[in-house]
């Protein structure tokens, strides 16, 4: 032992107090450096888990779940009380197909905060991925009716509805899909975007007039953006400079030109729903703007097309003569037996009585008295005889009982002998809802 440290140790008190005082002392030292390198250690733990679930959001970003996967599961290691950290690794466990694993943390996070809308949405799509409409159901409706915290509450909750929408008309649920179809349009914001979106979901779930009821909505809205917005171009013409004239006339000029794209999509839609919903003349109208605002839409160059056609022999519509009406009946009848002719032609059976037979060999085999244009054609000779009774005022259900023939022949034939064409088409139409076409 050095000589100094020999001197030293032999002046120190040698009480048990000072021994005592002493090794607290060097115990708590000895804490406090221990206590610093442990915080030390888990700040670089909660670094490394914050740098690693950034990579992970990058990746899931780049639809790479896979990888995303490893690197949540690693900053879970790190900060292994870390909801945020446990989501994320179940939403990723879920996009790579191991549903039961992500069901357990996603699960043991709805236990903890079982009105989180986050974490109802992502069980949500977790149910959706396995097929589940009752789990998938619920667990949308409890992230639409969820606590959001800071998030923007409405819309997350009109995204999860359309996810709900959408996952219920892919499992063929449409009357459920139009339930929550119409519960989103009702709350809308006045955005043509998300009218646009619901319109469009409307034509998806087959629900033709909301779906026409929506894109009008979408008109309205742009005519009113479009008038504020030449409004404002007027006010400000003379307050800008050169250079910020330039600027303001190419943010105009992109708004101007967002919604024409968003008007023609909604004048074709609307053109086409109220079509589908057997609105001829109002499918005519917004048709016809269609196609002169954009000649390249065959679609509704089509459509326009077969609405005219339907509107100039429908006999039932309003504000034409008797006598009109009259001609219309007679045409559409006279269409309705050449149709019937053509389709048992067609067929291989014979219409003509049976003394006519012996004279048309080729059509006797396939000729039966069941045959159902057999029976239609006895109706078309019974109601041709009425014909000429049509202008009497005292014949006034006539009109129905001839109509009914012609609408039934073009029903019987559209079945035996495929969708027809031309006119046949229009008077096929017109039967589906005869009392809709003027509308």
């Amino acid at each position: 032992m050095p000589e100094f440290l020999a001197k030293l140790l032999t002046r120190l008190p040698r009480s048990a107090v000072f021994v005592i005082l002493l090794l607290t002392l060097a115990a708590a030292v000895a804490f406090a450096a221990v206590s610093h390198l442990v915080t030390r250690f888990n700040l670089n733990q909660q670094a490394r888990g914050r740098h690693l679930y950034d990579q992970g959001l990058a990746d899931m970003t780049a639809h790479n779940p896979s990888r995303a996967l490893e690197e949540f599961r690693a900053a879970l290691t790190c900060d292994r009380n870390n909801s945020l950290y446990q989501l994320n690794l179940g939403r990723a466990l879920r996009d790579t197909g191991r549903l039961d694993e992500a069901e357990s943390y996603l699960e043991s996070l709805w236990e903890r905060s079982p009105e989180d809308g986050t974490i109802n949405l992502a069980l949500a799509r977790l149910a959706a991925r396995r097929g589940s409409l009752e789990d998938a159901t619920r667990y949308y409706h409890n992230a639409m009716y969820g606590v959001w915290g800071n998030a923007d509450a409405d819309s997350n909750r009109r995204k999860a509805r359309i996810e709900l929408i959408e996952f219920l008309m892919q499992k063929n649920a449409l009357a459920q899909a139009n339930a929550e179809l119409v519960a989103l349009a009702g709350f809308l914001p006045a955005d043509p975007s998300l009218h646009l979106q619901a319109a469009q979901l409307f034509v998806q779930a087959r629900d033709y007039p909301n779906a026409l009821a929506e894109y009008e909505k979408v008109l309205r809205l742009d005519q009113s953006r479009a008038d504020m917005n030449r409004a404002n171009s007027a006010s400000n013409a003379e307050l800008e400079t050169n250079t910020n004239t330039n600027t303001n006339k190419d943010r105009v000029a992109a708004e101007h030109e967002a919604l024409g794209r968003s008007s023609l999509t909604a004048l074709a839609g609307a053109g086409e729903a109220a079509y589908r919903a057997g609105h001829y003349r109002t499918a005519a109208h917004y048709l016809e703007d269609a196609v002169q605002a954009d000649p390249e839409d065959s679609n509704s160059r089509t459509l326009h097309a077969s609405a005219t056609l339907i509107l100039s022999i429908d006999p039932f519509l309003r504000r034409i003569s008797d006598a009109e009406r009259n001609r219309r009946i007679a045409a559409d009848f006279t269409t309705a037996g050449n149709r019937l002719a053509a389709c048992a032609q067609q067929n291989g059976v014979n219409l003509q009585p049976a003394n006519a037979t012996a004279s048309s060999p080729s059509l006797t085999s396939a000729s039966s008295p069941a045959s159902p244009l057999i029976n239609l054609q006895s109706r078309w000779l019974d109601a041709k005889k009425d014909l000429p009774h049509l202008r009497s005022i005292a014949e006034t259900d006539l009109p129905d009982a001839i109509m009914d023939v012609v609408f039934q022949i073009e029903q019987q034939t559209a079945t035996v002998c495929g969708d027809p064409q031309g006119e046949d088409a229009a008077l096929l139409l017109i039967s589906r809802q005869p009392e809709d076409a003027d509308q």
